[in-house]
């Protein structure tokens, strides 16, 4: 099983609204190497939740992956902020991947997680990186859930 980080902005779909939703398919990724990483996941995957353009942005939960790849509908709506005129469904541009909650964990602002010493080749943590969906070390998913698990419980 391969370990991710999915980025989502809380005002617009939390980790709490993916747990309500039970399963929710994580539309509207417009970058191809973000499109690519989704397309290498599979069923029983597992990723961070991680809560971007925040105050403060950082780890929010654990959710793991349903579906792998598949063409995401939202790029053929056009009621869809997502649409993507180009994109035709004999030839989709863009791909979903369908997650579930795993569980809740107690939040890490992005500073604690620049703070430890083993993350310092983090994608997450890479000056400029801007991808909504990256791969994780086991390692690196192991020290993010240990540091959440560590606070909560303090």
């Amino acid at each position: 099983m391969a370990r991710w980080l999915l980025k989502s902005e809380p005002d617009v779909f939390g980790y709490d609204d993916l747990v309500r939703n039970k399963r929710e398919g994580w539309d509207g990724v417009r970058n191809y190497q973000a499109r690519n990483f989704m397309r290498e996941m599979k069923r029983g995957d597992r990723a961070i939740f991680y809560h971007s353009n925040a105050k403060p942005p950082g780890v929010a939960g654990i959710c793991k992956i349903v579906k792998g790849a598949e063409p995401d509908p939202t790029q053929f709506d056009p009621a869809s902020k997502y649409h993507d005129p180009a994109s035709k469904p004999d030839a989709p541009r863009w791909d979903w991947v369908t997650v579930a909650p795993d569980r809740k964990l107690a939040f890490v602002p992005i500073d604690e997680l620049k703070a430890i010493p083993e993350l310092a080749d983090c994608r997450l943590l890479a000056k400029g990186n801007r991808l909504s969906v990256m791969p994780l070390t086991d390692e690196e998913f192991d020290i993010i859930v240990s540091c959440a698990d560590a606070k909560g419980d303090s």
